[in-house]
């Protein structure tokens, strides 16, 4: 039998979360806090340039539509409608022509986005509430800019010839895979537009949710979009940061936990956090990680949020179960 979190208590509003990230971090911590509340909000990046995502916004100009696919399948619900049309969003054709690894779901949000255009204001935000709908999605998907975004990095030695050179190396594909070591992000263009329903989930915000993910390339980019930035600062809402169970080969390689907080901070100087949740298994050095979370003005959680099997992955039962905990506490 599945564990599920307990639910608010009959009349109780339910808790406002706004989750950040990407890729394969935000699908883990959606999977979690879907259970935990009836009222959230996904905000995305849109800096993917590889793959059937990176095809698309190439040929047609849109946004990267994977990350986005990957959340709104995250939001399924576990019956038989939820978990078939998650599966048929993140279906992937196999041959040897040109829709070859291209995701359903990448299409279908493309194919709303053109059907939509210029019979709405933003027909980007209207064509992912249509697909919400459609799979049933327990929650909202959103993109954190209204444009897409090419990430920039500041890589160490990505010439292994030329191991103490600095170099930038742009590109999401090209910066989670260099073999040097990030030592920062920026985007481009410098200035992206917000969502603006982003921004408002943000402020209207009890809790916002940073992580897991891809550090560089998923959850810092958030912090350099400077409209989000400031209302991630500015927001009554609290922060709960998720750490990662085990450094990404190519962008956090040797990276501690509180590292990541440091990279954090060195990123976004103004932001304060309330919470870090880390796995008690994977903190060798807890001290060093709890002086990190201080020097963010929060407080460190330790729990069990890995999975039985001993793979580097969140268990969604478990990390629903440390969310709500969290919350009340």
């Amino acid at each position: 039998m599945r564990e599920r979190a307990e639910p608010p208590a009959p009349g109780d509003a339910p808790t406002r979360v706004v989750a950040l990230g990407g890729g394969h971090g935000l699908y883990a911590s959606l999977s979690a806090l879907r259970r935990v509340t009836g009222d959230l909000t996904a905000v995305v990046t849109v800096a993917d340039d590889g793959g059937s995502s990176g095809r698309l916004r190439r040929e047609l100009g849109v946004l990267p539509p994977g990350d986005l696919r990957m959340a709104l399948a995250a939001l399924c619900g576990d019956d038989d409608w939820g978990q078939t049309w998650s599966r048929v969003a993140q279906h992937r054709f196999r041959s040897k022509g040109d829709l070859h690894d291209h995701a359903v779901g990448n299409l279908l949000i493309v194919a709303l986005w053109e059907l939509l255009e210029g019979t709405t204001p933003d027909p980007t935000v209207a064509g992912l509430d249509w697909v919400g709908r459609l799979l049933g999605a327990q929650g909202r998907v959103l993109p954190m800019a209204s444009v897409p975004l090419d990430i920039v990095a500041e890589v160490q030695g990505a010439d292994p010839a030329r191991p103490e050179q600095i170099s930038h190396v742009q590109g999401q594909v090209a910066c989670a895979m260099t073999p040097g070591k990030v030592l920062s992000m920026s985007l481009v263009p410098p200035d992206p537009p917000a969502c603006e329903e982003a921004l408002a989930a943000i402020e209207e915000a009890d809790w916002v949710v940073f992580g897991p993910g891809s550090w560089f390339t998923s959850v810092l980019p958030h912090l350099k979009v400077p409209e989000l930035a400031r209302a991630l600062t500015r927001t009554r809402a609290r922060r709960v940061v998720a750490l990662n169970l085990a450094p990404q080969p190519g962008e956090t390689d040797g990276f501690s936990p509180h590292t990541h907080l440091e990279v954090m901070q060195a990123h976004a100087p103004d932001l304060r956090v309330d919470v870090v949740l880390a796995d008690r298994g994977v903190v060798d050095d807890a001290d060093a990680l709890d002086k990190a979370v201080r020097s963010l003005g929060g407080s460190l959680v330790l729990a069990d949020i890995a999975a039985a099997d001993g793979s580097p992955r969140h268990d969604p039962a478990r990390l629903a179960q440390a969310f709500v905990q969290i919350f009340r506490d």
